[in-house]
């Protein structure tokens, strides 16, 4: 994910940003990092461990680290129960079979909720020509295309981003999405998204966390974190509007 102008997770705004806020431990890893890099469970009134993607839930909280991959590795070793035993103490809990299928729908949800904010503001655009006109005037702060756009309507409104920023030949492209056009639409409301611009470099800085926090755990993270000069990355997996 990048904030204003792109910029990688990691970058100098968020580690600035971390320094501010207490670490937390992830409890399968032991690595400690910000709040806004793990991805915090809370239990229920009846024990039940579920995802607090927007980690708001009140009481004892544990954070995790890790990607989807690795998260269902140590659910199904025992590893998973034994840390939130620790985590917990001496509360019963019940961990659901598909607990990582619901951590990634909850951060997914708190993505698109709140690119559905930013657009109710006005600060998201959608449609290639009032991207294209706005990045060509130097309005765009953050750029990103669906996972199944196409090859030239990305190129183009990267280039003409690249043109509003006066970086021609840098190669600065947006960003590839986790999610293909079917589902933007749906989480939208709005037929064929398949490109998204914010003209906020505030609005660009509240939509780090969540989707930082959703690459993260599907293992996108690096390959979010493009470089000037570097091809545009895709995402080893899609999200559609029937997931």
């Amino acid at each position: 994910m990048r904030i204003p102008h792109n910029e990688p997770l990691g970058s100098a705004a968020s580690e600035a940003r971390a320094k501010d806020e207490p670490e937390r431990r992830c409890i399968l890893t032991g690595v400690h990092g910000s709040r806004d890099d793990l991805v915090r469970l809370a239990i229920s009134p009846e024990g039940l461990v579920l995802p607090d993607a927007l980690a708001r839930a009140p009481g004892r909280g544990a954070w995790i680290g890790v990607s989807r991959g690795d998260l269902e590795t140590a659910l199904a070793k025992g590893k998973l129960k034994g840390a939130l035993a620790r985590a917990f103490k001496g509360a019963e809990l019940t961990i659901p079979d598909d607990l990582p299928e619901r951590i990634e729908a909850a951060l997914l949800r708190a993505f698109t909720d709140r690119l559905g904010l930013e657009m109710k503001t006005g600060r998201l655009l959608v449609g290639s020509d009032r991207i294209a006109e706005n990045a060509r005037g130097g309005a765009v702060e953050w750029l990103a295309h669906a996972s199944d756009a196409g090859e030239d309507g990305s190129r183009k409104l990267d280039q003409a981003w690249r043109v509003g920023l006066d970086e021609e030949g840098s190669g600065r492209q947006g960003l590839t999405l986790p999610l293909d056009r079917a589902a933007l639409s749906v989480a939208l409301g709005r037929d064929n998204v398949v490109h998204l611009a914010l003209t906020d470099r505030d609005a660009a800085a509240r939509l780090e966390v969540p989707l930082g926090r959703l690459l993260r755990y599907l293992g996108l993270a690096e390959a979010s974190e493009q470089d000037s000069g570097d091809d545009a990355a895709e995402p080893a997996a899609s999200m559609s509007a029937t997931n």
